[in-house]
């Protein structure tokens, strides 16, 4: 079967290589799933260059999500097992924590509803318990994470104000549906989110970039607020100033959501089945921005590394609709 291999850690557009290799074989409680769709994360860069929570050992296929079809026909999401990840013909996953696939999306979107949806749900509703009414402001709001916080605070029914950079993705999220839209670039969020809050603040703030959009959250978070901290896409990983978050009363939440699925994996597949009915409903709806064949794997995971992407970036190894 075809693969991606990285064979020494670095720029994914410089280490992943496309190569034949044997099907993966499935160990105790696994079982072999044909990929039909493999989403493209930030965390396939991280793998690329050595610097994720998780080092397979060299050489490894990056991907951390598919949509595909099991040897006895049903469609699923799963998670491959490293170091046989998405981004090849065939995986393995664990056959405990497969979850159906929607009917109600095609095999791209439905491998993009996943972890980040997966995220999205969990960070929003058990970790910052937002509310209606509220106000929820989402860094990256074009972007894969991003885009699902925007569709789930939407459906929470909260007021939500995305912040992007540049106004190609500006119009991106203001398709997806946020109230207000904040161009980092030539906006001041600070300001920005205080004129759309009259003065009060941001209740959520959903954060996966960290850096700099972590020191403007917490100059324009409100009182009783909650700062959720998802991942760093920045590169830079702040230093909280609890001080600060003492004097304004405000709380930072972190999120790990894999630790879900050792902890609580009755907590995942309820939260799936909540998703599928969001999906169903046409509330939630994955924004896949393209679709590439598999030879466009490689360029894809370096231009999410590199945050020029928006949406979701979906491979095709063949086969899929």
């Amino acid at each position: 079967m075809q693969a991606w291999r990285v064979h020494r850690n670095g720029e994914p557009g410089e280490v992943m290589r496309l190569e034949e290799t044997d099907r993966p074989t499935p160990g105790d409680g696994q079982v072999l799933v044909e990929v039909r769709a493999a989403n493209v994360n930030f965390p396939d860069a991280l793998l690329c260059r050595g610097q994720y929570q998780v080092r397979p050992p060299l050489p490894f296929t990056p991907g951390v999500e598919v949509c595909g079809t099991t040897e006895d026909g049903r469609r699923v999401l799963a998670t491959p097992a490293l170091p046989h990840g998405g981004f090849a013909d065939h995986v393995v996953a664990d056959e405990a924590a497969l979850l159906p696939a929607p009917d109600a999306l095609d095999d791209a979107e439905a491998a993009a509803l996943h972890i980040g949806y997966q995220t999205g749900w969990f960070g929003l509703h058990r970790r910052a318990r937002l509310q209606p009414g509220e106000t929820l402001l989402v860094h990256a709001a074009a972007g894969g994470v991003g885009s699902a916080a925007v569709q789930l605070g939407r459906a929470a029914g909260a007021k939500v104000i995305g912040v992007v950079g540049g106004p190609e993705k500006a119009a991106v999220a203001r398709e997806l549906g946020c109230d207000v839209v904040v161009d980092r670039r030539s906006e001041d969020i600070v300001a920005a989110v205080k004129e759309a809050t009259g003065g009060r603040g941001a209740d959520v703030v959903y954060d996966p970039v960290g850096g700099d959009a972590y020191t403007r959250s917490t100059k324009c978070v409100a009182f009783e607020g909650r700062i959720l901290v998802v991942g760093f896409a920045s590169g830079v990983i702040p230093t909280p100033a609890l001080n600060h978050a003492l004097v304004k009363n405000y709380s930072v939440l972190g999120l790990h959501w894999g630790l879900y699925n050792v902890k609580d994996p009755a907590a995942v597949r309820a939260c799936h089945d909540e998703l599928t009915e969001l999906a169903e409903q046409g509330v939630v709806k994955p924004l896949v921005s393209e679709r590439v064949p598999m030879a466009g794997a490689a360029d894809a995971v370096q231009r999410v590394a590199d945050g020029t992407s928006t949406g979701r970036i979906v491979v095709l190894p063949g086969g899929a609709r």
